[in-house]
């Protein structure tokens, strides 16, 4: 059995270690809040302006809108987002996890694939890799300083400047989709090219490509789509800095009911020892005793 010093050196810790946990579960409650409020107010106007993208983008052919063309699958751009920080979970793994799996199967197809990352453990993993996109915006974790559209929209027009010259025929964002505090969607996302919309499959009915545009159709194709197209990636990053906070607070929330466990066995454990020293004692002092009246 432990002595009683190493066991209340150990309680010590412990106890040191719930506080810094419970501190973080708060800050991140904190975040989350903020985070949340961002992603929920910009989702519905996102996903419905990318259903207004497809459905502009099928009317135009592939000469007006570069954007949406479609051709040969050489070479593929993954963007992965992830949080600067650990001590989340599994938040960053499983992207990495989905990464590797869409990898494969690119590969499988003879597809090159490079990674783009937004978030430091992404750039930890993928920097001296084979995947490292060259050619593209590094150290893209102060993004996440203080994020916002101003900061992301030059991220998104240096990849479709890539795109449009035919440096990647495919682009994908892989990041953790918001769903509740307690549980994020990890994601794979068609970034580029744009794909035409989607018929109605129980109805059989075909999607209205005619748009009466205005105010013309150059400025649509020179303006809106790439605006369009940076919303969809600040989109993605809002998912995923919502997701990394509710992902950590879970983690900080079981990491600190872990220590209070942890903290009443070695409390337990302390008792018995103490108990076992005392009556030790007892019988010292009453075989000492014993001896002196013989």
């Amino acid at each position: 059995m432990a002595s009683l010093k190493e066991v209340r050196n150990r309680i010590v810790s412990v106890n040191s270690t719930k506080q810094i946990t419970a501190a973080m579960k708060m800050v991140s409650a904190a975040k989350l809040r903020r985070a949340q409020d961002a992603i929920i107010r910009m989702r519905p106007y996102a996903e419905k302006l990318n259903v207004l993208l497809s459905n502009v983008s099928a009317s135009l052919d592939g000469n007006e809108n570069k954007f949406a063309q479609q051709r040969e699958v050489k070479h593929v751009l993954f963007v992965a987002i992830v949080s600067n920080r650990g001590l989340a979970g599994a938040f960053n793994t499983q992207v990495f996890r989905l990464i590797r799996k869409a990898t494969a199967q690119a590969e499988a197809r003879g597809e090159q694939v490079h990674v783009l990352s937004i978030g430091k453990k992404a750039a930890d993993l993928y920097r001296r890799s084979a995947w490292h996109a060259a050619g593209l915006p590094e150290n893209l974790a102060a993004l996440y300083d203080g994020l916002s559209f101003d900061a992301v929209a030059p991220v998104a027009e240096a990849i479709m400047t890539k795109f449009a010259a035919g440096d990647y025929d495919r682009v994908e964002l892989f990041y953790n989709k918001f769903k509740n505090a307690a549980s994020q969607l990890v994601t794979e996302e068609r970034f580029l090219p744009i794909m035409p919309p989607q018929a109605d499959a129980e109805a059989h009915a075909p999607v209205k490509t005619d748009h009466i545009m205005e105010p013309d159709r150059r400025t649509i194709v020179e303006e809106i789509i790439p605006k369009s197209l940076k919303i969809q990636l600040y989109k993605a990053m809002l998912d995923s800095f919502a997701a990394e906070h509710g992902a950590r607070m879970t983690a900080m929330h079981k990491a600190t009911d872990n220590a209070d466990d942890l903290i009443k066995e070695l409390r337990l454990t302390y008792n018995k020892a103490r108990q076992a020293s005392i009556t030790n004692e007892i019988l010292e002092i009453v075989g000492g005793a014993e001896a002196l009246k013989g």
